[in-house]
C-alpha cells in the first residue's frame, strides 16, 4: 500500500503519456464498482481534509457568503467560469468535439464582450450554455482507464485518471501562462473566491455528507464515482455496486 502510494505521481504522469500515445483509439468503459487499493491513506486524506473544511473553508465561506451580496458572488463565479472557457475549447478540440468547440467559443466571445468580461452570463440567456469539461474527460475519450480511487488534500475526492487532468488543466488553459500582472491576479482571486461560494452555496448537502453520514468517506466517495461516471457517460447512469449498501440502505 505505502509503495502504491509513493508512486502516485508517477503513475500519474504515466497515465498522461499513456493517454497521448493511444490517441484516437475508442473511449474508454465507464467504470463500474469501487478500486480503492488506498483506502487507508486516502481516509487518512479524508480526515485531513474534513479537519481543514471545519477549521477553515467552512468558516470562511460562511463568512463570504453572509457579506458578499448574491449578485456579486454570482459575478465572481461567472468571471473565473469565463476564465476556464480558453482550456475547454481546447479539451473539446482534442476529444475531437468540433461543435462542442465551437459552442464554447461563441459563449466566451459573448460573455467577455456582451458580459462585460464575464461578470455578466449574458450567453446562457442567448442559448449557449456552458457545455463544461476537462482534460479527464479527455484521456477517457482517448481510451486511458479510470485508475484507482483518490482522495487529493485539499481538492478531495478523485480518481487517478481525473487527478491526471487536473495537473494537465492547469498547463492547458493559456490564460494561465498568457496572462500576468493584475488579470492573472485577479483571475486566481475570483477561482479561488468562486470555490468559497460554491461551499456556501451547497452547504447543506456538504455539511450533510461531511459530518452526519455514519461513514462521511464511504458516502463521499460514492457520490463522487456516481456523478463522474454519469457526466463521462453522457447522462446514461452505469450499475454501481456500493460495497456499504448494508450501512446506508438501497440508494
Amino acid at each position: 500500500m505505502k509503495k502504491l502510494l509513493s508512486n502516485l505521481p508517477k503513475r500519474l504522469c504515466a497515465m498522461s503519456v499513456f493517454a497521448l500515445l493511444v490517441a484516437g483509439c475508442t473511449a474508454a468503459p465507464i467504470g463500474v464498482g469501487v478500486n480503492d487499493p488506498i483506502e487507508k491513506q486516502n481516509r487518512g486524506t479524508h480526515s485531513l481534509n474534513r479537519s481543514i473544511d471545519k477549521v477553515f473553508v467552512s468558516p470562511t465561506s460562511k463568512g463570504y457568503g453572509t457579506i458578499v451580496p448574491k449578485p456579486v458572488r454570482k459575478g465572481v463565479s461567472n468571471f473565473a467560469s469565463n476564465l476556464n472557457l480558453p482550456g475547454q475549447v481546447l479539451n473539446n478540440l482534442l476529444q475531437f468535439r468540433i461543435e462542442n468547440a465551437g459552442h464554447n467559443t461563441f459563449r466566451f466571445l459573448v460573455n467577455t464582450t456582451l458580459g462585460f468580461g464575464g461578470l455578466l452570463d449574458v450567453a446562457t440567456d442567448a442559448g449557449l450554455e456552458n457545455r463544461g469539461t476537462d482534460f479527464g474527460e479527455t484521456l477517457h475519450v482517448w481510451g486511458a482507464p479510470e485508475g484507482a480511487y483518490v482522495e487529493l488534500p485539499l481538492v478531495g475526492p478523485s480518481t487517478e485518471r481525473h487527478a491526471a487532468g487536473r495537473v494537465v488543466d492547469l498547463l492547458l488553459n493559456p490564460l494561465n501562462f498568457g496572462t500576468e500582472g493584475a488579470l492573472r491576479t485577479a483571475g486566481t482571486g475570483a477561482s479561488v473566491a468562486a470555490r468559497f461560494g460554491d461551499r456556501y452555496q451547497y452547504s447543506d448537502l456538504i455539511d450533510s455528507v461531511l459530518y452526519e453520514s455514519e461513514d462521511s468517506y464511504a458516502q463521499a466517495r460514492l457520490l463522487y464515482l456516481q456523478n463522474r461516471r454519469f457526466t463521462l457517460s453522457g447522462g446514461e447512469q452505469p450499475d454501481y455496486d456500493d460495497p456499504y449498501e448494508d450501512v446506508y440502505g438501497e440508494e
